[in-house]
């Protein structure tokens, strides 16, 4: 791909990926709103997603080692694989996460001691990064899609780790609040 061609789908695609990055926390945000003021859009038993998401979550971190260790190795076919699979489960948990959170009650941490101090932090830093991933995933699925590689190893330094964090402590939030979800 010729650097004109490059520099015209940059300009086309970029914007794009930062408009939906910043629609997507806007709407959970918006849906996170209209639970709390209505108490919900319906009468859904949503009860299952936060284990189904706790799934997605395991299953993610799962893909995202994969990716990681099969370019490590140098197999681009399994990377690519497991990076995709990887988005997939995230936007899947994404959607499966917004409609939980505004169908479903919201659930106190009931512990105590450092153990509640312990939780906050990672639900504070699990909630803080996860607003980085969108952006970070979809440049990096980008670049490598557009064969903008130097781009795309740049990017997954960040991107990578970020990521990661956030689908392992999601399973880790969910671990230490599962005690606390009605019977």
């Amino acid at each position: 791909m010729t650097n004109a061609l490059i520099a015209e789908k940059n300009k086309r695609f970029m914007p794009v990926i930062w408009t939906v990055s910043i629609l997507i926390p806007l709407v959970v945000a918006v849906l996170f709103y209209l639970q709390r003021k209505m108490g919900g859009l319906g009468n859904l038993n949503v009860s299952f997603l936060p284990h189904l998401n706790a799934i997605l979550n395991s299953a993610t971190f799962i893909c995202l080692l994969g990716g990681f260790f099969s370019i490590k190795n140098k197999k681009e076919q399994y990377h690519r694989m497991f990076m995709m699979t990887a988005f997939v489960l995230s936007s899947l948990f994404l959607v499966s996460y917004v409609i939980y959170h505004s169908q479903g009650h919201e659930v106190p941490f009931g512990g105590q001691g450092a153990i509640r101090y312990f939780y906050f932090v990672i639900l504070i830093t699990h909630i803080g990064l996860s607003l980085f991933v969108v952006p970070l995933a979809l440049f990096a699925i980008y670049f490598a899609i557009t064969k903008q590689i130097d781009r795309h190893k740049k990017i997954v330094k960040w991107t990578f780790p970020v990521w990661a964090y956030v689908a392992f402590t999601g399973v880790l939030v969910y671990l230490m609040i599962s005690p606390y979800y009605p019977a």
